[in-house]
């Protein structure tokens, strides 16, 4: 264990700190402002549409992981700083936020949340899921109309591309390596195509290999690769980057699993969405498949298959993704 990661991490202030830049970065990149010096700047309702749907709420999961995994990266092989002295440790999980490295991981990390929030967006509209409820106040199309939620998510999506493609302090190689890693995770392939079998599998009932490649792509891709963008934020070897690689695909399942559970244990109020709608919608769940405690059960393995391939990373800090790990299965919201 290195110097640093031998003190205890305390999550709440971790994720305190990082919120503050990552709600910072967003209230900044996603405004009117941030288009002034171009030809044509956003149109305000369009912003607004925007804005509520990406601030003022949600957990945020995606740009901690991806904020989580740069950490973990930036802080070395075991074994090239098992050697390391105590007196070399500054603050325990203390990043240098001027960094180039850094400010390519908050965009990432703020790229993610945009794609997120745009699929959010669009899976809320009538012709998806059909939601009003969404972090606890009304949904995009029930605010702005079905239009301008269209329009909101679509520009949500472009903007995070955008993001990650400044005219400088990111290398061409790395933008296009991330942009990569995001689109893949987004598209047919990921998020999208796991969101055209859901809806194709409503009233239908899937075998759990059906049902764990559906989530693997319509929400466990996202968050995977939040871990490997921020992982790209940095430098990897091989094993350290599979290794991250079966982090981020265990993670992203549990958190989908847990969703199964909680949609039947928890209320509304406690979820800042509707409660029951899967089941409501005839739509196949770990619950429906397994039952509700042979899912949790499930939850938990896939809990213990992320903390294992972190052990396997060879990373020297890892403190933060074993918090959110935990974080993530044992949620009640």
């Amino acid at each position: 264990m290195s110097p640093t990661a031998a003190f205890p991490l305390d999550l709440a202030d971790w994720i305190g700190h990082q919120l503050a830049a990552v709600e910072q970065a967003l209230d900044q990149w996603v405004s009117v402002d941030a288009s002034a010096d171009l030809e044509h700047q956003a149109p305000v309702e369009l912003m607004a549409a925007m804005r509520y749907a990406v601030l003022d709420g949600g957990k945020r999961l995606r740009p901690l992981l991806v904020l989580a995994a740069f950490e973990a990266v930036q802080s070395g092989l075991l074994s090239q700083v098992a050697s390391a002295s105590e007196e070399a440790v500054t603050v325990p999980g203390a990043l240098e936020q001027a960094t180039g490295p850094y400010q390519a991981a908050l965009r990432a990390a703020c790229a993610v949340e945009l794609i997120h929030a745009y699929s959010l967006v669009h899976d809320d509209m009538p012709c998806m899921d059909n939601d009003v409820l969404r972090r606890g106040k009304p949904t995009v199309h029930v605010k702005f109309g079905e239009a301008s939620a269209l329009l909101a998510g679509d520009a949500l999506q472009a903007l995070a591309f955008e993001l990650l493609t400044p005219d400088d302090d990111l290398p061409a190689a790395q933008q296009a390596h991330l942009c990569r890693l995001l689109a893949r995770a987004a598209g047919c392939t990921g998020m999208a195509g796991g969101q055209a079998i859901d809806l194709a599998s409503v009233g239908l009932r899937l075998t759990e290999s059906q049902l764990q490649e559906m989530h693997r792509l319509k929400t466990g891709a996202l968050l995977k690769a939040s871990v490997m963008m921020g992982a790209a934020c940095g430098h990897t070897s091989a094993t350290t980057w599979r290794a991250l690689q079966e982090f981020g695909a265990a993670i992203g399942l549990a958190f989908q699993v847990v969703d199964d559970v909680l949609d039947v244990t928890a209320d509304s109020a406690t979820l800042g969405k509707t409660a029951g709608k899967d089941a409501n919608s005839d739509k196949p769940t770990y619950v429906s498949l397994m039952g509700l405690d042979e899912a949790r059960a499930f939850a938990q393995n896939l809990k213990t298959q992320a903390l294992q391939a972190l052990q396997r990373s060879g990373l020297a800090d890892v403190r933060a993704l074993q918090g959110l790990a935990e974080m993530v299965v044992d949620r009640t919201h």
